[in-house]
């Protein structure tokens, strides 16, 4: 599984991977340089680093994985998803569909399609979500 994994992120970097964690990438950097959307930033550095090598980890709601609330899933998180949707949020989400629909045209690319819409929904609220090796993830 590991062997898939690897080659299934190889792939993804090369076709399309990079330019959206590229992109991710950016949108934390604006975000980092008004030092107000410091806390977008860090989330768009994690979800950057996941867009490129997505195979294998999950984004999961802090909440869920640990059962706790805290800054991102309460009611600050809402306001700063909220934010985050109508400055940065749809574009990234456009970024993530355009790809989708690249990837569908191919019955090749229907793994990648899937993932880039995976990906489109986090990017719309990305506060609160945080990332995790597939096999830590135990839902009993």
């Amino acid at each position: 599984m590991a062997v898939l994994r690897f080659l299934g992120n190889v792939l993804w970097f090369v076709l399309g991977g990079l330019v959206m964690g590229l992109a991710w990438w950016l949108a934390g950097l604006l975000a980092a340089i008004t030092i107000v959307g410091l806390p977008w930033a860090r989330s768009c550095f994690v979800l950057g680093s996941f867009s490129f090598f997505p195979f294998g980890r999950e984004a999961v709601n802090r909440k869920a994985l640990t059962g706790e609330d805290d800054l991102g899933t309460g009611t600050i998180g809402l306001i700063g998803n909220i934010i985050w949707f109508i400055f940065a949020g749809v574009w990234l989400a456009i970024g993530h569909l355009m790809s989708a629909v690249a990837c569908f045209i191919t019955i090749v690319g229907i793994p990648f399609g899937i993932q880039h819409l995976k990906l489109a929904l986090i990017a719309l609220s990305p506060v609160g979500q945080t990332v995790v090796d597939s096999d830590r993830l135990r839902w009993d």
